[in-house]
């Protein structure tokens, strides 16, 4: 598991240096040719480990629900996020690794419901939806660097 969970903070940290890299207004545009931004994608990582960790095995996570409903799967970008907004999203970018962690190695996931994601892999226990969170987040950063491109 320590495996896993250092790939995870090693794309955590990745997707981190954007908030560097490029300004409020950078992380908000949306490129001619894209459906959604730099920021939306990083709501978008937060929101679907919370759903896929957390909601698959029946707990409530860490998340509120109007955050989960701007950056769930099937979403796009509704309008600019604010300074405070980006401030969040950040803070909660990495802060979710160690509560998870904490969570995990604390025993807290006792069930998994098994599924099938919408891109196809069948996620049939915890340790699945741990793997495919990080498959998911390297996905979301080859987006991300595609979209830099044209910021």
């Amino acid at each position: 598991m320590e495996s896993v969970f250092t790939v995870w903070e090693t794309s955590r940290n990745l997707y981190l240096d954007y908030f560097d890299k490029y300004t409020l207004e950078q992380l908000n545009k949306i490129p001619n040719g894209f459906n959604n931004n730099l920021i939306w994608n990083i709501g978008h990582i937060i929101v679907a480990q919370q759903a896929l960790i957390y909601k698959g095995s029946n707990l409530k996570g860490y998340i509120s629900d109007e955050l989960f409903e701007l950056y769930k799967h099937g979403t796009k970008p509704t309008g600019l996020i604010t300074e405070s907004e980006m401030e969040a999203l950040k803070i909660l970018l990495i802060s979710m690794i160690e509560k998870t962690k904490t969570d995990f190695y604390n025993g807290i996931f006792n069930t998994y419901n098994e599924r099938m994601t919408g891109t196809g892999f069948y996620l049939s226990s915890l340790m699945d939806a741990f793997e495919f969170n990080n498959y998911h987040e390297g996905l979301h950063l080859g987006h991300m660097m595609s979209i830099r491109k044209f910021i």
